[in-house]
């Protein structure tokens, strides 16, 4: 049986965490960022665990993370 290919778009946005979830990076810090404040800025900087609804889907387009 061949291999079974991942979802490349979901390959560069999601990481295995060490807990056996997804861990991923926030959005909104590519552009337009003169109107956002230097809090909101760092803030988004942190890396968030992936929620339980998501997950699965997930895990299906990364079947061997």
């Amino acid at each position: 049986m061949p291999k079974m290919k991942s979802n490349r778009g979901a390959a560069k946005r999601f990481r295995r965490s060490s807990s056996g979830g997804f861990k991923r990076g926030q959005s909104h810090r590519r552009h337009i960022l003169t109107k956002k404040s230097t809090k909101r800025k760092r803030q988004l900087r942190s890396i968030e665990q992936v929620c339980e609804a998501d997950t699965r889907s997930v895990r299906r387009m990364l079947p061997y993370s």
